[in-house]
């Protein structure tokens, strides 16, 4: 008797172990697509800096940030922990990858970020490289001359 109750206590060990690695799996599988958990962690990071839009890529490990400044941002998952970073005007290069879909981008004060980055569609990777260009420009370019009234505006 006593070995079927050792035995059946076993079994359940086993269904447990195995459901709770199959959740813990799942979990791990579903990267930045949770738009809400971008948020939280970034702001952890940035307390300061307000969040104007996100977008992720296809496979969700990486999100780049729209700040309300016309900042960006970026953050990449890392196993256990994000990386996050507000990229530096004129601190980044980017490039249209073969795809059409995606953006290859050189970040010049952290190259270990470098990378390809896929997304969903095309319409999603030129919206970002226009933030990151955005970014790029600077401050003193974003304003537009001052032009002489035309003549139909004298009376």
């Amino acid at each position: 008797m006593s070995i079927m109750i050792w035995a059946t206590l076993f079994v359940m060990l086993v269904i447990v172990a195995f459901i709770a690695v199959r959740m813990s799996a799942k979990h791990e599988e579903q990267g930045l697509h949770d738009t809400g958990l971008a948020i939280i962690e970034f702001n952890r990071a940035f307390p300061t800096e307000a969040i104007r839009s996100l977008q992720a890529t296809a496979n969700g490990q990486v999100v780049f940030v729209r700040l309300h400044d016309n900042k960006a941002g970026f953050m990449r998952s890392m196993q256990r922990h994000y990386s996050c970073q507000v990229i530096q005007p004129g601190r980044v290069r980017v490039l249209s990858s073969d795809s059409g879909k995606g953006l290859t981008v050189d970040f010049l004060d952290t190259p270990h970020q470098n990378g390809t980055f896929e997304f969903a569609s095309p319409k999603e990777s030129s919206e970002v490289a226009l933030w990151l260009l955005g970014n790029y420009v600077a401050e003193p370019d974003r304003e537009l001359p001052l032009a002489d009234p035309t003549a139909a505006n004298h009376r």
